[in-house]
């Protein structure tokens, strides 16, 4: 896999469409969490590329979001970024928004992790100490099971994702806490 826009030229891209703290806090996070699952799944050589990837999975998202993962098509190809790229990218709205299916591991990946580190990040949000790096995946769980919750993160999405992967719920739920701990520390 080759990156065909820089990191640097990723996040200029990103900061183009996304102004809202938000948004470009969840692209860096996931950024994060596809770099160190790049690594973990035995991907290292291509971490770069799968952070990128995380980096602009949503760069559709604040201004379209109707249009998102189809929009993104158009944003991505205009700047110039490769065909592999854009498919990793817009996959993660398979059977949401579109129906380019996640082939690789990274894009399975990607769909697993997008919803579910928000739910993370929102539980993290609820604890005094508003960081991941306390939680337990007991905690990470109730959390999960309350569908009150963060409601706007879909569990369906989340389980569907662990399913493409062959993985059971609790192990992406521990991968995913322990990949947003490891990022949370490299800010």
């Amino acid at each position: 896999m080759k990156s065909a826009i820089s990191r640097e030229d990723a996040l200029a891209l990103l900061k183009k469409y996304n102004k809202e703290a938000f948004h470009l806090q969840h692209a860096l996070t996931v950024e994060g969490v596809m770099k160190w699952y790049a690594k973990e799944l035995g991907y290292g050589e291509d971490a770069e590329f799968w952070g990128i990837v995380g980096l602009l999975h949503d760069i559709d998202f604040e201004q379209y979001p109707e249009q998102h993962c189809i929009k993104a098509l158009e944003l991505l190809r205009e700047a110039g970024v490769g065909e592999d790229m854009i498919h990793a990218i817009c996959s993660h709205g398979y059977g949401i928004t579109v129906e380019i299916q996640p082939e690789h591991e990274m894009e399975k990946v990607l769909f697993a992790s997008d919803e579910l580190t928000g739910l993370i990040w929102a539980a993290a949000l609820m604890r005094p100490s508003k960081s991941v790096q306390d939680m337990e995946l007991k905690s990470l769980k109730k959390k999960y099971k309350s569908s009150g919750f963060a409601a706007g993160c879909s569990r369906e999405v989340i389980a569907r994702g662990a399913q493409m992967l062959g993985w059971e719920l609790d192990d992406l739920l521990e991968k995913t806490l322990e990949a947003m701990k490891a990022c949370e520390e490299d800010k």
